[in-house]
């Protein structure tokens, strides 16, 4: 059956442009490193380890918040170790700062733990966000005199890994990992959900966090109808918010909005991820990653039915203008007139958004011993 949004979506997929947006910019044989055009950063196509992949990101906060990477070839500091592709996408809040630092180090964990081990593991990924998160910290303990505010900057932090045949998916945090799986007897590709989300709107993460926290009734508070932790944040689980990971930054000079009452023994928001594990099968098509901008606006399954439908070039900035196009919907205005705002007042539409298309083939997956050339790739440019 098709939808009327599944048509609004997939029948522009057969026209040759994406309105023409990045035309100056083209990155079809252009900057390995991905292009740049106002707001937009991109990398429409490239080639990992175990596939194709495509890579976008919308800046709509002054200072982008949102940091990403791609890393295929070596997992580990070996180079006989083992072969795959990973994936980062790094939300902040409050500041880029913790997004940055996560974005040069957390991969690096990933490749020390994997040497030690031998092996990738679930394991090896909860010691690279913790070993990361202890490093951001002891940051802030550093800059704490100088720049207090670093205390109150945090990020979600969702990764995902293709290494020897499996598939590892860890989240802290509120982005999202969702499987393209083709159902053979249908005729259709599915979407499945992949990720754990740590966010205060669900009923299992309150509940989480009061049995974390049995002595703290307002561990979680309801605020101009929303679920924030300690009344500030919506999210349990990243990486940084030294201010409520350590009592010592629960204080002045940290600005009042981000202080509270009272002290605390163990942290309130963890940086431990949840992790899924599966070993990746012939029908498994893609993976759509993606900060929780996309998701605001599009289903998963709405996600799965354009990336489906549409050739792999450009499909990264694709969901992204289908997010865009329902924003602009929602506040009852032309996609056309979004267009127009400027970064910081776009922030009242939509938030940065960051998606990464990762294409599974099952041939380059099964060669586990193949060494394709190496990709490192960091979305946004490094711009502001």
């Amino acid at each position: 059956m098709v939808t009327s949004t599944w048509k609004r979506y997939v029948y522009p997929c057969w026209k040759p442009t994406l309105d023409n947006e990045g035309e100056n910019s083209s990155s079809r044989g252009g900057d390995p490193g991905g292009s740049v055009d106002g707001l937009w950063w991109y990398k429409d196509l490239g080639n990992h380890v175990n596939g194709e992949f495509s890579m976008a990101v919308i800046q709509a906060n002054n200072i982008l918040e949102d940091q990403s990477q791609l890393e295929s070839g070596s997992m580990s500091l070996i180079e006989a170790g083992p072969q795959g592709t990973f994936v980062g996408i790094y939300d902040g809040h409050a500041g880029a700062e913790a997004a940055r630092f996560i974005n040069g180090r957390l991969f690096e964990n990933v490749k020390k733990f994997t040497s030690e081990d031998q092996v990738m593991s679930a394991d090896v990924i909860s010691k690279a966000y913790l070993a990361t998160e202890e490093e951001f910290l002891s940051l802030v303990r550093h800059q704490w005199q100088t720049r207090p505010q670093i205390a109150s900057v945090g990020s979600c932090c969702l990764v995902g890994i293709i290494c020897s045949g499996m598939l590892y998916i860890a989240n802290a945090g509120d982005s999202r990992a969702v499987l393209g799986k083709r159902e053979r007897a249908l005729k259709e590709v599915k979407a499945v959900q992949l990720s754990s989300e740590h966010n205060a709107s669900l009923e299992s993460v309150r509940e989480e966090l009061r049995s974390l926290h049995p002595d703290d009734p307002n561990v979680v508070v309801l605020k101009h109808k929303v679920w924030r932790v300690k009344g500030i944040i919506q999210v349990s689980r990243s990486i940084g918010d030294a201010y409520l990971k350590r009592a010592e930054f629960n204080r002045e000079p940290l600005l009042p909005k981000f202080r509270f009452p009272g002290t605390f023994q163990k942290p309130i928001l963890l940086a431990e991820p949840s992790i899924f594990v599966q070993k990746l099968l012939p029908e498994d098509q893609f993976l759509i990653f993606a900060s929780d901008g996309l998701w605001e606006h599009l289903s998963n399954q709405e996600a799965v039915d354009i990336v489906s439908s549409c050739e792999h070039h450009g499909i990264a900035r694709k969901l992204i203008k289908a997010a865009l196009q329902e924003a602009a919907k929602k506040r009852e205005m032309r996609y056309a007139d979004l267009k127009r705002i400027d970064r910081g007042v776009r922030r009242h539409f939509h938030d940065d958004i960051t998606v990464i298309v990762l294409f599974l083939d099952s041939h380059l997956i099964s060669r586990s011993s193949f060494r394709a050339p190496v990709v490192s790739i960091k979305g946004g440019g490094g711009g502001p």
